[in-house]
């Protein structure tokens, strides 16, 4: 075994045991240098080592420091059914809460929201999901929610609408009227669409340089890929989100009832 990773191993043992707690600075390379009696290049390999596993972070200008867990997310196929149950309830009662705080145990008090609208135009693959013309105009939307207490993103989401069949509801064009009580579901009931089902294929993958940027990742760490289609009660594609999830704090949980024999 490598000097640097005996080194690690000392370090991860005392990151793992508690006695270097979540956001504990450790001492500086030259300390760790005279305290293991090894070079600062060897120590640096140790410490790159630690931040691939994702226990320790680089604070740039400050040092390295022990990484803090953040929040878990528990996504459950049930919550496409909790959102739709939740858009005859009154609109006091489901600005209370929505599918985040779902899924994380979090306040609506806790988090930090965004979202942005544009218009687009369906390129191949969209209209080919969609079952439109090329070119048909889209609603685009962006959203990011995150915990305040943290600085990432619990997911990054883009989420299409088919123009024509919720223009007739302006609210639904305007990024101001953002977070909407009861989610995307409550939305489209405001022009009369009712969702018969939902299809989410997912596959995990590398991030790209800009999603590992923006999500905070560890060095190593894959995202999951989901895309999310509704259909209504036409069969119809409705809606269709791209949903990139953190793999480093995301836990997907299906449960399938059964017809009994």
């Amino acid at each position: 075994m490598a000097a640097y990773e005996r080194i690690a191993g000392d370090l991860r043992r005392s990151i793992r045991d508690g006695q270097l707690k979540p956001g504990t600075q450790l001492p500086a390379e030259t300390q760790l240098a005279e305290q293991y009696g090894r070079s600062v290049p060897t120590i640096r390999e140790a410490l790159r080592l630690l931040r691939d596993e994702g226990l320790i972070e680089k604070q740039h200008g400050k040092g390295n420091f022990v990484r803090k867990a953040r929040t878990p997310v528990l996504r459950t196929n049930d919550r496409h059914q909790w959102e739709k149950d939740r858009v005859r309830e009154p609109l006091e009662q489901r600005a209370e809460t929505g599918a985040t705080e779902h899924d994380t145990g979090l306040t609506v008090n806790d988090l930090v929201f965004h979202a942005a609208y544009s218009e687009a135009k369906a390129g191949e693959e969209l209209a080919g999901l969609f079952g439109i013309p090329e070119g048909a105009a889209l609603v685009e939307r962006t959203y990011r929610t995150r915990y305040a207490a943290e600085r990432a993103p619990f997911a990054l989401v883009t989420s299409y609408l088919i123009r024509d069949l919720v223009a007739e509801n302006p609210a639904l064009l305007d990024a101001d009227n953002e977070p909407w009580p009861g989610g995307t579901q409550s939305q489209l009931a405001s022009v009369g669409i009712e969702l018969d089902r939902i299809e989410e294929r997912l596959f995990a993958r590398p991030p790209t340089p800009e999603e590992a940027e923006e999500l905070d990742l560890p060095a190593g760490t894959s995202v999951i890929q989901l895309r999310k289609t509704s259909y209504d009660t036409d069969n119809r594609p409705v809606e269709i989100s791209f949903v990139v999830l953190p793999g480093d704090r995301t836990e997907l949980l299906f449960t399938t009832p059964l017809e009994r024999w």
